[in-house]
């Protein structure tokens, strides 16, 4: 019986960790991320990542999750579990009674620890808003049924002259480092330079200043905004399907502007200042359509940098702007047409990384490394604008997703203020009056960016998304964008049969 209860004992104290430990990484989570939602985290724990992870994040997993729940633990199993030489005695004042406070009976330290389990793991999985992420799970949408527009289904005519294109995502790059007299939520402008293009180009807007599109469901980690952006639909992968870096299978069944570009004739490289198989990127790209994915270890290799160098993610905005320059000299001199896409990561939360050229202007470590950014991404166009190409070539910079460093934006901006990504369209080919006051997705982008770069697109629409140069409105502005958050969150047979399954 004895060997029973310590068994009992060992079972009970492994559980009660594993609920601690699920409510501390929760709280944690939020913290550090913020409420992104649970699909944004099975994501990240299935997803093929290339064991590029960020010693730092780990650091402070351990400090303010691991840690802190042994400790937890070993207290608790000590407090409901440990046999003190002498009884602890109370004296009730009124009657002047005893009465022993611990040791706890064996049923009575099983019924709290089971309580203790239960209670953890509620509060766990209510911070991380599991429930509604189960109940969107097991509801159906139709709405790719009735919305969705096959690339493959309808007529895009390129321009006779074809135009080069360049794609720059800026690592959480949103509107709220403007000042609030310009659609910002701070006192001050911590990127002027980027709200100068957007003023001096196209941008469209949730507002009548520079703005961009709200948060979407299922497009707010990195790899999900590349999706949305190109391919017209959010990252929506059921848990027990999620195939990714296992077959280098991503997306197989959809046709995104890559698929397009590739069928037209165009070179196409993509650069990332990091691990590309992070996440299954670079397996996204290779699966549809594109000739080189760049990366740290390319960088290495090519001299852009020495061949044991890591800061960061991989390597600085300085290097991959440096890295870019080169890459786009060489691809530019060839005989077809190019796209090629680049994704900074300096911005990246926590804190961001601060290189050696940034300043120290801010008392906030993140708002100097998005100056640095800005100015950074300034150069680069005016080292664009001083090429041969510049002029038949269309760029388009947008935000990738709204920053996840809760800990900043808990200390900086208010909790009503309404957080938007950033985006500018340059050199486009076609204009439009119809920018401001707009509800959009990063969706949208993927009919638009050929639309800038002088494509006709048959009814200007595809995938979800809608060309913002047209006179139709998005789908956020049909639906609300509370109506369609809501339908993307739920879980649709026709995006596992169609984009997920091979075709």
């Amino acid at each position: 019986m004895k060997k029973r209860k310590i068994t009992g004992v060992v079972i009970i104290s492994i559980l009660l960790f594993i609920a601690i430990l699920a409510f501390m990484s929760a709280l944690w989570y939020i913290n550090m991320y913020g409420n992104v939602g649970f699909a944004a985290i099975i994501f990240t724990l299935t997803a093929e990542n290339g064991g590029a992870v960020e010693k730092n994040i780990l650091t402070t997993y351990s400090l303010k999750a691991l840690i802190p729940s042994i400790i937890l633990t070993v207290l608790m199993i000590v407090f409901l579990w440990a046999k003190p030489k002498k009884s602890l005695l109370v004296k009730s004042i009124k009657k002047n009674k005893a009465y022993t406070i611990f040791p706890f009976s064996h049923k009575v330290a099983s019924l709290i620890s089971i309580l203790l389990i239960i209670s953890f793991i509620i509060t766990a999985s209510l911070i991380v808003s599991l429930p509604q992420y189960l109940i969107s799970s097991f509801e159906k949408t139709n709405i790719y049924e009735k919305e969705y527009i096959d690339p493959n289904s309808v007529q895009i005519t390129f321009p006779e002259e074809k135009r080069n294109v360049i794609c720059i995502y800026l690592e959480s790059m949103e509107t709220s480092f403007f000042a609030s007299d310009q659609g910002g939520a701070l006192d001050y402008n911590v990127i002027p330079e980027l709200y100068k293009l957007a003023k001096n180009n196209i941008n469209f807007s949730h507002n009548q200043d520079v703005g961009g599109w709200p948060i979407v469901t299922n497009t707010i980690w990195t790899v999900a905004s590349l999706v949305s952006q190109t391919s017209g639909v959010p990252l929506s992968i059921p848990v027990k399907r999620n195939s990714y870096g296992k077959s280098g299978s991503f997306l197989p069944g959809i046709t995104n502007m890559q698929d397009i570009l590739k069928k037209e004739g165009y070179y196409q490289a993509v650069m990332f200042g990091s691990d590309g198989t992070y996440a299954g990127r670079e397996q996204y790209y290779y699966q549809h359509g594109v000739d080189n994915v760049y990366d740290l270890f390319n960088a290495r290799e090519d001299g852009i940098i020495p061949e044991d160098y890591k800061v960061w993610w991989g390597m600085e905005d300085e290097n991959l702007y440096k890295y870019a320059k080169t890459k786009l000299t060489e691809i530019s001199q060839m005989d077809q047409p190019f796209a090629f896409t680049m994704l900074t990561v300096d911005t990246h939360h926590v804190n961001g990384y601060k290189c050696n050229i940034c300043g120290d202007r801010y008392g906030e470590q993140y708002e100097n490394v998005y100056s640095c950014a800005s100015k950074q991404l300034a150069n680069f166009i005016s080292w664009l604008e001083e090429q041969d190409f510049y002029e038949n070539t269309t760029i388009v910079v947008c935000g990738d997703h709204a920053s996840m460093d809760a800990a900043y934006f808990e200390r900086n901006v208010s909790s009503n203020y309404n957080r938007h990504i950033y985006n500018c369209f340059i050199n486009s080919v076609v204009e439009t009056t119809n920018t401001k006051d707009r509800v959009f997705t990063p969706m949208d982008m993927f009919p638009s960016v050929l639309a800038a770069m002088g494509c006709t697109i048959e009814g200007d629409r595809l995938g979800l998304g809608t060309n913002l140069f047209s006179s139709l409105p998005t789908l956020a502005e049909e639906y609300t964008i509370e109506i369609l958050n809501e339908e993307l969150g739920k879980s649709s047979d026709y995006y596992y049969k169609n984009f997920v399954k091979s075709k």
